[in-house]
């Protein structure tokens, strides 16, 4: 049997990053007809959760949240009145995720309309105004205006993948129906405005879905009118850990291309995608269906590939509680899958701080990261992917830990049989200890 070799070292390579944030947030029971996954989503310590699409989850408040057409929903109306906004149910929302100890990454914009006629993805009637509407709402959430609140709320992103095309078959497009050069212009509007009336927050955007053409001339436009950027988002849905790190390289470079070199990369929408149409049944039997082990790894092995590259923040999608594309929670009971436990796995690594060289031999298709506590404390994540069903051959892989016993291991194991499980490895005479790794899998150490 194939055998891979991990060794962990005690060189420090820096802190632990933030991989572990996500989109939208958990939900409270109810009185009647409920159920709920509060607990549970409190208990991975999520950073971070950015709100877009929460317009399509009654849960949360349907389409009378979060949106600007949701929060502002008659755009005849007074821009600086109080009257003209309607925040009851985002704040309801927003108050929850953070109860359960979450930041909101607020979205400012619409959700995705997949329907053939579009309803808030056109561009405004009235660009300065809609900029005037995003800063009353920044107002409100973070000053306190309109019975608001103190939050100090610190991402602020505009507008969700404005570079999507019209589709096929002539629908127009699910996000943005006007030209680029619309966006640019309001996109720029809303960035100054709100910088310049609130400097202590993040301005940033687009949420790019995936063309690097359009986001070069998007960069090069607000260099050229010298917009500031504290931080440029984008996605990218793969079937690979190293297409995802790949885009980061490739955003990266961009970004300091145009002088966006400080502005912090922010991969906002990600999950495991084989295809849009033929292969979009398969893609949710992975995420939350019965292959839900292989969305797991896939979650885990991008994590420890997404810590290596140049990314500043990682945000999965999605944890929305009524979508198929929710690797984290089951859609009827909304108790945990699979996907829930690299989270778990990630908050305990980024408990712990500091992250430790690691170095693998004979590991094709593994994935490993481990970080140490000041008090001496180790935790290793591994995983073992492929996106290749035909692989069904177990792998040995043996762990040497430099300066730490593995004698009182504590290991979790997490493939098709188990479920985040606790398993005692197999003790060697060297101090090492194995396991027999499947197809699609991955363990927690603790030591």
């Amino acid at each position: 049997m194939e055998q891979a070799l991990i060794t962990i070292g005690q060189d420090c390579k820096g802190a632990i990053k933030i991989m572990n944030a996500v989109n939208n947030g958990p939900k409270e029971f109810g009185n009647d007809q409920s159920r709920g996954n509060f607990s549970a989503y409190k208990a991975l310590e999520i950073p971070y959760a950015r709100i877009h699409d929460a317009a399509h989850c009654h849960s949360y408040g349907g389409w009378h949240s979060v949106d600007i057409t949701g929060i502002f929903p008659d755009f005849s109306k007074d821009a600086d009145s109080s009257d003209s906004y309607d925040f009851t149910l985002t704040d309801n929302y927003l108050k929850t995720m953070r109860a359960a100890g979450t930041e909101p990454f607020f979205r400012l914009g619409q959700s995705i309309e997949h329907w053939k006629k579009k309803y808030g993805v056109k561009p405004p009637a009235d660009f300065d105004k809609w900029a005037s509407i995003c800063e009353h709402i920044v107002r409100h959430y973070n000053e306190g205006w309109a019975n608001g609140f103190n939050w100090n709320i610190t991402y602020w992103e505009i507008w969700n993948e404005p570079d999507l095309k019209q589709r096929a078959d002539g629908t127009p497009s699910p996000t943005w129906t006007g030209t680029p050069e619309q966006f640019y212009s309001l996109f720029e509007k809303t960035a100054v405005l709100l910088r310049s009336k609130h400097p202590d927050i993040k301005v940033g955007g687009p949420a790019l879905a995936w063309n690097l053409e359009w986001a070069e001339k998007f960069l090069a436009y607000m260099q050229q009118k010298n917009v500031h950027l504290d931080f440029f988002s984008w996605h990218r849905y793969a079937v690979v850990p190293e297409a995802i790190a790949d885009m980061a390289v490739k955003v990266r470079e961009l970004m300091d291309k145009y002088g966006y070199g400080k502005a912090e990369s922010i991969l906002n929408e990600w999950n495991y995608v084989r295809g849009w149409t033929d292969e979009w049944v398969y893609s949710l039997k992975v995420e939350s269906g019965e292959m839900n082990y292989k969305g797991a790894a896939f979650i885990a092995a991008t994590m420890i590939s997404c810590q290596h590259v140049p990314l500043d923040l990682l945000m999965f999608y999605d944890a929305r509680v009524n979508t198929a594309m929710n690797n984290l929670f089951d859609s009827v009971s909304l108790e945990p899958l699979r996907g829930y436990y690299p989270f778990l796995a990630w908050t305990r690594l980024r408990r712990l701080g500091t992250e430790l060289d690691v170095k693998m031999q004979n590991a094709d298709g593994i994935y490993a990261v481990a970080a140490a506590s000041p008090d001496g404390r180790l935790g290793t994540l591994i995983v073992r992917y492929t996106d290749n069903d035909n692989i069904t051959m177990p792998q040995i892989v043996t762990i040497k830990a430099d300066g730490w016993s593995l004698d009182n291991a504590r290991c979790h194991l997490t493939d098709k049989d188990y479920f985040f499980s606790e398993v005692v490895p197999d003790f060697n005479d060297d101090g090492s200890i194995s396991f027999i790794f499947k197809p699609n899998s991955f363990v927690f150490i603790e030591a």
